[in-house]
């Protein structure tokens, strides 16, 4: 039996690996469709997803007090844990954000066309905190 157990838990670890019990809730503009993208991104990895679109995604950013030169073209919050992704932050860049509870939020400024939701990642994708520190190179 306890073999049976380590296995099934073994099988399980990859899907497991990523996205877990996290759910994240991304704000977009309608009219965008690598918001979607990226979103879909987050699902295959693991992560939940709820979709909000509005109108004025520059109100939603600035109430959560995303400095505009770190600004993208959509913005999620980790529900459990209140962190904030600007963007097209790849998974690896999240999960390290999720291991520094005390990192508000990371960013991947603009429209990167290495970015997931947009492209391939290359190993030049440059993600910020949001004060503006280097945080991750994907």
């Amino acid at each position: 039996m306890r073999k049976l157990i380590f296995s099934v838990a073994l099988a399980m670890t990859p899907l497991l690996a990523h996205g877990g019990q996290h759910t994240l809730t991304v704000f977009q503009d309608p009219n965008c469709g690598c918001c979607g993208a990226w979103a879909q991104y987050m699902e295959n990895e693991g992560y939940a997803v709820n979709t909000v679109t509005t109108n004025d995604i520059i109100a939603v950013k600035q109430k959560l007090g995303i400095p505009p030169q770190l600004s993208s073209c959509h913005t999620a919050v980790i529900e459990d844990t209140g962190q904030i992704i600007e963007g097209h932050v790849p998974v690896s860049a999240i999960e390290k954000l999720l291991a520094k509870p005390n990192t508000k939020g990371v960013a991947a400024p603009g429209m990167p066309h290495n970015a997931p939701g947009m492209g391939e990642l290359d190993g030049n994708l440059v993600t910020v905190d949001l004060d503006g520190q280097p945080f991750s190179r994907d």
